[in-house]
């Protein structure tokens, strides 16, 4: 069974930084390309971020890009998530994805 458990997401002020990481397990964790997409509430899920199954390269979506940093630890089978200078418009439900599944997420909310 797939296991993609997201974790350390929190209550953050703007400015401010946080890490996501995300477990997975019940695959072959570093052969699979990963991303992290989010979704706040009322709008539709948004991609953020994805990466190689070796790491060795990252997409960024134009809204994070200079403030996100995706990476993975494949020793570890935990893909993460470095944000910076978070924004109330970052606010949203935090989910690590392979294509074809998707975990139940970590909520991040930016305020003041």
């Amino acid at each position: 069974e797939v296991q993609l458990q997201a974790s350390g997401g929190g209550l953050v002020q703007p400015g401010g930084s946080l890490r996501l990481s995300c477990a997975a397990s019940g695959f072959n964790f570093s052969s699979v390309p990963m991303t992290w997409a989010r979704q706040a509430p009322g709008k539709g899920p948004e991609w953020v971020s994805g990466i190689s199954s070796d790491g060795g390269n990252t997409y960024y979506a134009n809204s994070v890009k200079g403030r996100f940093t995706i990476s993975r630890d494949n020793a570890k089978n935990t893909l993460y998530l470095q944000m910076n200078n978070l924004k109330p418009d970052d606010t949203a439900r935090y989910y690590c994805k392979t294509s074809r599944d998707r975990g139940q997420g970590t909520q991040v909310t930016v305020s003041s």
